[in-house]
C-alpha cells in the first residue's frame, strides 16, 4: 500500500480503529494496519472503498471473516462494515466497554474481542487521561 493511500485511509478514519475506536496516536495502543473489509480471498480489492484503518488486534481477530455468530441469538450474521454501516448504529460505549446494539455489532464485538482485558485496560487508561 502506498504511503499516500495509507494516509488517506487513516485520515478518513479520524486516526482511530474503525472497529473498536482506539486511537492510533497513543503509542501503547500498538501498530495500526490497513485492513481489507472484504478480504482478497473473497474477491475484495485494494480500492479505497474496501480499505479500513484497524488496530493490530482488530485486524488479526477479524482476519478474512465476513460473518460471525451473534452471541445473543447464536445466528451467523454479517460483521460490521465500516464502509457501509454507521458505528453508532451498531455500538455504544459504557465506561470502558464497547457494547453491540445489533446482531452485527454484537458479533463484531465478540469476534474482534473488543472487550478483552487488555482493551478494557487501554480504554480505562484513555478515559482517565481524558483521551477517550
Amino acid at each position: 500500500m502506498s504511503p499516500q493511500t495509507r494516509q488517506q485511509v487513516r485520515q478518513r478514519a479520524g486516526a482511530r480503529c474503525e472497529y473498536c475506536r482506539l486511537p492510533d496516536w497513543i503509542e501503547w495502543c500498538g501498530p495500526f494496519h490497513i485492513e481489507h473489509v472484504v478480504a482478497r480471498q473473497h474477491g475484495g480489492g485494494d480500492d479505497f472503498a474496501n480499505l479500513a484503518w484497524a488496530c493490530s488486534r482488530g485486524n488479526r481477530q477479524k482476519g478474512p471473516n465476513l460473518t460471525a455468530v451473534d452471541p445473543d441469538s447464536a445466528e451467523v450474521v454479517p460483521l460490521f462494515n465500516p464502509r457501509r454501516d454507521g458505528w453508532s448504529d451498531h455500538f455504544t460505549v459504557e465506561g470502558a466497554r464497547v457494547l453491540g446494539l445489533t446482531p452485527a455489532g454484537r458479533a463484531t464485538v465478540w469476534l474482534l474481542q473488543m472487550n478483552s482485558d487488555r482493551r478494557l485496560e487501554l480504554r480505562a487508561r484513555l478515559t482517565a487521561e481524558a483521551l477517550w
